[in-house]
């Protein structure tokens, strides 16, 4: 039996196979995460404490990703076509960024926020 974990220092894997595996997380894991083949298939689901907002812009062109405000509260910023859209979501609320989309955070409340992403050629850029 595997023991118990925290998704904040433990990230789970979930494989094309339909299998989970768990992997060290925490800050330490994104250092280098635009080199990492190994997420190149399936999905990545963790947990991160949101205390101020994010120094990037962020998109996925693999897949939508999941993200579902454990507490606290949060602005997601979506760069659109038409300009930035803004979505508020709350302890407990859960947002589906579209595929392919730039997105970021701002943080009204600190709080924790779980994310499924999907882990091949996600993209960064400074805010």
């Amino acid at each position: 039996m595997n023991p118990a974990f925290t998704l904040d220092s433990t990230y789970i894997h979930l494989r094309p196979d339909e299998s989970a595996l768990a992997m060290k997380g925490g800050a330490k894991f994104w250092q280098g995460i635009a080199e990492r083949r190994d997420l190149d298939q399936g999905r990545l689901m963790g947990c991160t404490d949101q205390k101020s907002d994010w120094s990037h812009w962020e998109r996925h062109p693999a897949g939508d990703e999941i993200l579902t405000l454990l507490s606290g509260e949060m602005e997601i910023v979506l760069e659109t076509d038409t300009g930035e859209q803004r979505a508020t979501i709350r302890s407990g609320e859960t947002f589906i960024v579209p595929k392919g989309v730039w997105h970021r955070g701002i943080v009204t409340t600190p709080g924790r926020l779980m994310f499924v992403t999907p882990g091949t050629r996600t993209e960064h850029k400074p805010v």
